[in-house]
């Protein structure tokens, strides 16, 4: 029995797709096509990586300039003994890359530096540093200077240079000379010293000149002892290079 509400009894029923839900009527064997769904975008996300991004290339830049920073800076170009003022001739300019970590002296502070002494041997091409100057000659307090008159055969082979230690001790004899018992040494114990300056300029007799860093106590017994021309110099240690 049928009212009209339904289908009959043992009628198969097949419902139909709905023609609007898709925009158009399904044909048979073909796929719903669902809609795609928007994609959110982050505004804040994005700003995030650009700042990142840049603020690791303003870092590398940074780490790059400073790694290969070169300024101009002073070096020796002539060699400079030990207690020398330093001339202008003395000096030129370079461009080097340094690290924090490394003292110099910047190419324009020259005209401070011209008229300083050498507080260490200078050899061209060195770096200068303020470690290398001083404001004073020696001798210091405490301390007297002693030129020696040396025969070069009393000299070493390699010869001497500022900043070599000595003995200075006394001999029988003169400077290559056979010794002598008649004569008293007045020099009774060696006395150490520092090389301060060589002389290589030779005078009529023969023998060039050592100028000794010694204690102030043991100038004038050195001095009367390099009078006599009985004294032999000992190298105990060399000196900087």
């Amino acid at each position: 029995m049928n009212d009209g509400r339904g289908p009959a009894i043992g009628t198969a029923y097949h419902p139909q797709a709905d023609a609007a839900s898709n925009g158009a009527a399904r044909q048979a064997g073909q796929p719903i096509a669902l809609a795609r769904l928007p994609r959110r975008r982050r505004p804040g996300m994005i700003a995030l990586a650009l700042a990142l991004v840049g603020a690791g290339i303003l870092a590398s830049t940074a780490l790059y300039s400073a790694t290969n920073r070169r300024v101009p800076v002073l070096v020796a170009e002539a060699n400079v003994p030990a207690g020398a003022v330093i001339q202008a001739s003395d000096l030129g300019t370079a461009s080097v890359s340094v690290g924090g970590d490394v003292r110099v002296i910047p190419a324009s502070q020259v005209r401070q530096v011209i008229g300083q002494v050498a507080g260490t041997a200078l050899h061209p091409g060195m770096l200068l540093s303020p470690a290398e100057l001083a404001t004073s000659r020696p001798p210091r307090y405490g301390q007297v200077l002693v030129p020696l008159a040396v025969r070069p055969s009393a000299l070493p082979a390699s010869g001497l240079q500022a900043g070599d230690h000595v003995l200075v001790v006394a001999t029988p004899g003169a400077q290559g000379q056979p010794g002598s018992i008649t004569t008293a040494p007045l020099l009774t114990v060696p006395v150490a010293g520092v090389v301060e300056a060589v002389s290589t300029a030779v005078s009529t007799d023969g023998s060039g000149i050592v100028d000794i860093l010694v204690a102030a106590r043991s100038g004038a017994g050195l001095a009367a002892q390099a009078s006599t021309g009985q004294f032999a110099l000992i190298v105990t240690k060399r000196g900087p290079a």
